[in-house]
């Protein structure tokens, strides 16, 4: 990647294989990214597809810091990245977008409902505001278990996006972690546009982080593009939440370089609502190229040493598709499995 002038990172005492390992998640997310649209115009893959690039410091700066899979993490259908975050391997993220056997749902999730609870993953939802109220159930569940069983003080990471503070689930929800007291981080994936409805043409309040302080969740604003800063902050608020037992609201403003979902990709649909200007300025602050000078600065690695990383990751994503095309589709006796009647 080509080196730009970017914020300087806020931490410095990171250990180097920490930022190494960080900088190799960002990018086999972004690598897988990058694959799927292909396999999806090949009708590889079914349902619909939701891309993550661009958002990767939001799973790269908090999951690492988890205790899995004592501790749970729940996301909305934009999941990929937080599946290989929590430890899915690569061949069974693709294996269930590509509907097979061999994924982490069996092949039955596909892109928006991957899962995986044996890592502590419970998934990603379809609805908006979905993982918020199942979160209240989670962190309900968490704060039993240690009060009543001796269970510890593990918590419940929820993801979901800008688009649903405006849904009145996600408000009720809220109102009762706050009323509870529950162990819950909630993280508030404010990519500045819910589909094609950006946050100043749907919503009357901006300010979100007031509107979980009004339920009783304290919370705060930071930079979504820069993982060390996520790091930083999700490290104290993990921390607090493990002493409190009390929920916290993290709003991280971030960015999608690419359209909602396959249906505005490479199409150019997208400039109706946004300018290719603005995507060009939001590029500036790429988490992974901000991390890559950040290691690039301090001598951790050069040029040859990231190229290298690279292609290990493009390798993994390639084995990931080709294990994912070998392997075979769900049997159809296995339909009802799971099902609840």
């Amino acid at each position: 990647m080509a080196k730009t002038t970017v914020e300087r990172p806020a931490e410095d005492h990171i250990q180097q294989n920490e930022l190494i390992d960080l900088y190799r998640l960002m990018l086999r997310i972004r690598r897988l990214e990058e694959s799927v649209y292909r396999l999806f115009r090949d009708a590889k893959i079914g349902g619909y597809l939701h891309r993550y690039d661009g958002q990767e410091a939001l799973v790269a700066g908090v999951i690492p810091l988890l205790q899995l899979p004592h501790d749970k993490v729940l996301c909305t259908y934009r999941d990929h990245g937080h599946a290989l975050a929590c430890g899915t391997p690569a061949r069974e993220v693709m294996a269930e977008l590509l509907g097979r056997a061999t994924g982490c749902a069996g092949g039955k999730g596909g892109s928006m409902h991957l899962i995986d609870p044996p890592r502590g993953f419970l998934g990603g939802d379809g609805i908006v505001g979905g993982p918020v109220p199942i979160a209240l159930g989670v962190g309900y569940a968490l704060k039993y278990r240690a009060r009543m069983l001796g269970g510890g003080n593990h918590i419940c990471v929820c993801y979901f996006g800008d688009g649903a503070m405006n849904q009145g689930g996600v408000h009720e929800a809220f109102n009762m972690v706050g009323l509870y007291k529950l162990p819950i981080l909630f993280i508030l994936e404010n990519n500045q546009y819910a589909m094609g409805t950006s946050v100043a043409r749907s919503t009357g309040q901006p300010d979100f982080v007031l509107k979980a302080k009004a339920h009783g969740i304290d919370g705060e604003k930071i930079d979504g593009m820069n993982v060390l800063t996520v790091r930083d902050a999700a490290q104290r608020v993990i921390d607090r939440i493990r002493e409190t037992g009390e929920a916290y609201f993290l709003e991280m403003e971030c960015y999608r370089f690419v359209g909602h979902g396959i249906g505005d990709d490479n199409t150019k649909s997208w400039t109706t609502y946004r300018t290719e200007a603005e995507v060009n300025e939001w590029r500036k602050r790429d988490p992974i190229l901000q991390l890559g000078n950040y290691l690039q600065d301090r001598g951790i690695l050069d040029t040859t040493q990231m190229d290298a990383i690279d292609a290990e990751v493009r390798q993994e994503v390639a084995d990931a598709i080709a294990f994912a095309e070998a392997s075979p589709e769900p049997p159809l006796d296995s339909l009802y499995e799971n099902v609840f009647s």
